[in-house]
């Protein structure tokens, strides 16, 4: 099974026969142990720290379809290195443009986006409901907004629908994590905990959108619910608003109540607070199904994760 792996450390990347060869380089420039990696396991990187490679890496990697997302030293995704599309097709292409630019279509296309995001929300909500969580007030409140998805009449005003329920649905965070306070959502930078782990987990969710994307003949510059603008995978953003509450915020949710996150875990300077290297390793590896404990709901199929420093 194909793995996603996470380079947080500085380093260089060579390839060694048919396998990847990825060497840590301290802040002094001495080289720490060698990881390798066959290259017949690995699905994508996640470059956190600076990397050290070449074009015929690249090469090697797009080859085997390897795609490679880069963040900054804020976490914020910067980019990719997606590999040559295998799956083109003008037809999807030409569809996919002709619902873009009539209006009925892309509405339609773009109600169920929020449709599916409100669904997510709503059902993570009542989950903790049911736990002890009184997070009623935001559910009733969503509920009003939700019938209010198939009467609008334009996209901003879909957007205007939208940000209410995530504003309302934000407003939860307070009553569900334990011992952290979220207050408003601040990005950036992010000014708190809550705020530094909202922002990483959804950069991670957004990377698997484009990831999954690639893997079909959609083009993911155009979108329907974001307008489609430069140097960005817009639709990325459309399919994370589905998948943030599922894939992001449970996994905010389990690692603050379990205390698998403290205080220790973030860096505070001045107005802003971001997850330490370390942090962001244990969130990485938070991400394998199969070393949760937790009894939130199950989704999608197990996916192995590797961390490596």
């Amino acid at each position: 099974m194909k793995r996603t792996y996470y380079l947080f450390n500085p380093g260089r990347l060579s390839r060694k026969d048919n396998t990847l060869k990825f060497t840590p380089v301290d802040e002094e420039g001495q080289e720490g142990q060698p990881r390798y990696i066959p290259i017949e396991t690995v699905d994508n990187l996640f470059v956190f720290g600076s990397l050290d490679t070449n074009s015929m890496m690249y090469n090697f990697l797009g080859k085997h379809q390897v795609a490679v997302h880069f963040f900054d030293y804020y976490e914020h995704y910067t980019g990719s290195f997606m590999p040559k599309d295998y799956l083109l097709s003008g037809k999807m292409q030409i569809a996919q443009m002709k619902h873009h630019i009539r209006q009925e279509k892309r509405m339609a296309i773009a109600r169920s986006f929020i449709d599916g995001a409100a669904f997510n929300m709503l059902k993570n909500l009542r989950y903790y409901t049911n736990r002890g969580k009184d997070t009623r007030q935001q559910i009733e409140r969503i509920e009003a907004y939700i019938p209010l998805i198939a009467t609008a009449t334009d996209i901003p005003m879909l957007m205007g629908i939208e940000g209410n329920i995530r504003q309302t649905y934000y407003e939860a965070f307070d009553t569900i994590i334990d011992g952290f306070s979220m207050g408003n959502r601040t990005k950036m930078p992010p000014s708190n905990e809550v705020n530094a782990m909202i922002s990483f987990a959804n950069s991670m969710c957004y990377s698997l959108c484009l990831d999954a994307i690639y893997h079909t003949q959609l083009n993911p510059t155009i979108s329907f619910l974001h307008e489609p603008g430069e140097r960005r995978y817009s639709l990325a953003l459309d399919m994370a608003e589905i998948f943030k509450p599922i894939l992001a915020d449970r996994l905010i949710f389990s690692m603050f109540n379990r205390k698998q996150l403290r205080e220790s875990d973030f860096d505070q300077h001045l107005n802003r607070c971001l997850l330490k290297q370390s942090s962001m390793k244990k969130v990485a590896g938070m991400g394998r199904e199969d070393e949760r404990d937790d009894k939130t709901p199950e989704v999608g199929k197990k996916c192995q994760l590797q961390a490596f420093d």
